[in-house]
């Protein structure tokens, strides 16, 4: 049997589920409880009481052969508290009558209709009396006698109990299991934020399954924190030794004539390009805390200061408003990095950016050659150099560009996305990072 109809309406959240684990039994019990007492102990008990008290009027009523003027007074009647009147036929009610919530009355109606085939009405207007109208001998004959006789003392004491504990518990239940779960919640935000690039303090604590997860992940998390940190260490030593050779290649190529070393210069030059290339993806996006940022504001920044540069670019689109937490020197370094690829692959560029309530989108489009949508995983792996689809004399690089941006997009809680440009028919890069 499937129940994926029913995924739409159910609570999203561990701590809503767990809830409505919590709830669905206790309910479940009051409602089969309360159905069962009043069908089964409710239900038999009035009547019970009602045959009981239907003895009674047949001792006081006779066989039905004495008028109705014989039965006052009697001695028995007094006895059992029941009190015999003569009325006129008009003045018997037409219907039975009982309230909407006397769910018992709807039982003494019943079994006194069946104890008594003479019986006209029966009118139960409150808790305390009970009326009765016979015809004897073309007389209308009123009963009365006490509410009492017939139904269950405070039946709904046990109802009201069952459900004042059934509440008093679960909402005892619920603030525990709110505890519990608490520990759970702090551990998503731990890995949420270090998702983001950022370090939330975390004590694993909660049930021995909580703790396990929580000191899984801080190990987790250091050794990735390690790992980074010998990566760039790494990188950062080789680019910074490399320098001093590269130093003294460029002194003795001065001492050349000029168009003798001008290729080696050239590829002293390369070299100097991969090495920064090295240096940027060795620093990553681990530079500074990430803090509340126009990014509308910076894009706009970044395109000026790349006009500057001679580069042909223009801010095309600018949607939204506010801030959000970014490391703003990463999103540069990103953002710059595709605004050079577009215009060294192509003639121009456009820079775009829609902040809405739930997401941010920088989109860099160009008019060049793009990626095939077949190569654009392999485009975004580090050191990854596309010669069939990115004319490679325009520029050298070490393929780090989109990985870096990449980078930056994942540290920010976002992801890098290549697609082709409707507008321009080139490259479309979108970073696209969730609020």
């Amino acid at each position: 049997m499937s129940f994926r109809w029913l995924k739409p309406y159910m609570p999203r959240s561990l701590f809503g589920r767990a809830t409505l684990i919590l709830l669905l039994p206790v309910i479940t019990l009051l409602l089969v409880v309360s159905v069962v007492f009043i069908q089964r102990h409710f239900e038999g008990v009035t009547q019970q009481m009602t045959q009981t008290v239907s003895r009674e009027i047949i001792a006081v009523m006779g066989d039905g052969g004495r008028p109705p003027e014989d039965l006052l007074g009697q001695e028995l009647a007094q006895t059992l508290d029941i009190e015999l009147n003569v009325v006129a036929k008009a003045d018997i009610p037409v219907t039975d009558t009982r309230r909407w919530f006397d769910f018992s009355g709807v039982v003494v109606i019943r079994e006194f209709k069946n104890m008594f085939p003479d019986l006209q009405v029966v009118e139960l207007p409150d808790d305390d009396l009970v009326r009765m109208y016979f015809m004897r001998g073309g007389q209308g004959i009123e009963l009365l006698f006490d509410r009492r006789r017939v139904s269950a003392r405070q039946p709904h004491q046990l109802l009201v109990n069952m459900i004042f504990f059934g509440v008093l518990m679960t909402v005892i239940s619920y603030f525990y299991l709110r505890n519990q779960l608490r520990p759970i919640t702090r551990l998503a935000q731990a890995a949420e934020a270090f998702g983001r690039g950022r370090n939330l303090p975390y004590r694993p604590a909660g049930a021995v399954e909580v703790r396990a997860a929580g000191g899984a992940f801080l190990d987790m998390r250091a050794r990735i924190e390690r790992q980074i940190e010998q990566r760039t260490l790494m990188l950062s030593g080789v680019s910074h030794d490399l320098r001093t050779p590269l130093t003294r290649l460029r002194l003795g190529l001065a001492m050349l004539d000029e168009e003798e070393a001008e290729p080696m210069l050239r590829d002293v030059e390369d070299m100097q390009r991969l090495l920064d290339g090295f240096l940027a993806f060795a620093r990553g996006v681990h530079e500074g805390e990430a803090e509340p940022v126009d990014p509308i504001a910076l894009v706009r920044q970044i395109v000026e200061d790349a006009q500057r540069n001679q580069f042909d670019v223009t801010l095309s689109e600018v949607s939204g408003e506010g801030e959000i937490n970014l490391r703003g020197g990463s999103i540069r370094r990103a953002v710059e990095n595709l605004i050079s690829n577009a215009v060294r692959y192509g003639s121009r560029a456009e820079v775009s950016v829609v902040l809405t309530e739930k997401s941010l989108r920088i989109r860099v489009e160009d008019d060049g050659p793009g990626i095939p949508a077949e190569s654009r995983e392999e485009a975004i792996k580090p050191f990854t150099r596309l010669e069939p689809a990115r004319n490679q004399n325009r520029g050298t690089g070490v393929g780090l560009g989109l990985s870096i941006v990449l980078d930056v997009a994942r540290a920010h809680g976002g992801t890098l996305r290549l697609g082709q440009s409707d507008r321009l028919g080139g490259l479309q890069a979108d970073i696209v990072i969730a609020r």
